[in-house]
């Protein structure tokens, strides 16, 4: 018999039910289908950990071409001159405009190195972290979550200084082969966030209740 203390959460699979994925109506587990919406039901994402974390290897192998390679080349009087999401910002801080540095190295790197971080630890926290801190885990995937959609800031800089600046053959901006590095990135670390299911983190609290 499985003593749980009073105050202890429950979750659905643990009653037999389900949460339509889709709508969010709770059934029971054994249905195939959502009485409401006719999408599958399945009490978690199969393989959620493995897919979510060969994700963020790929996004952090990503990663390093994404700030190695030149993420725009802007050609002046016919000379090329490659820039790095690093070298662009350490060129508009000499220039002079701190403030739009700060925006692009807060967006183009810290965003994605923490996002990464926070999603690598949501995945080894499902096994190994404290059961008394699943809220906060809970708290920190709706952040990864929310924090996602900024990070192509960067990209979307080139791709407006693209549209923009092309002066016949005085001054051309070309995108680099960074920007798609970044983009597959950006995309990468969003559908790992997708593929993890949060609901292994109460399912980890349920058990050390018991």
């Amino acid at each position: 018999m499985r003593n749980v203390a009073v105050d202890a959460p429950l979750t659905a699979a643990s009653q037999g039910l389900a949460s339509c994925h889709l709508c969010l109506k709770l059934a029971a587990a054994n249905q195939q289908r959502c009485p409401r919406c006719g999408a599958a039901l399945h009490l978690r994402k199969s393989n959620s950990l493995e897919r979510t974390l060969a994700l963020l290897l790929t996004a952090c192998v990503l990663y390093i071409p994404a700030n190695v390679l030149p993420i725009m080349v802007t050609d002046q009087f016919g000379q090329p001159t490659p820039s790095t999401i690093i070298g662009g910002v350490v060129l508009l801080i000499d220039m002079g405009s701190v403030a739009i540095a700060a925006v692009i190295f807060f967006a183009s790197v810290m965003i994605p190195v923490s996002k990464l971080a926070m999603m690598f630890y949501l995945c080894w926290s499902v096994r190994k972290g404290p059961a008394e801190t699943v809220r906060q885990r809970t708290v920190l995937y709706r952040i990864t979550e929310f924090i996602g959609k900024w990070s192509m800031i960067d990209v979307f800089v080139v791709a407006i200084l693209v549209a923009l600046i092309n002066l016949s053959n005085l001054l051309v901006i070309r995108p680099g082969a960074a920007a798609m590095a970044f983009a597959g990135v950006v995309i990468v670390s969003m559908l790992a966030a997708e593929s993890f299911d949060p609901r292994l983190m109460w399912d980890q609290r349920e058990k050390s209740d018991e």
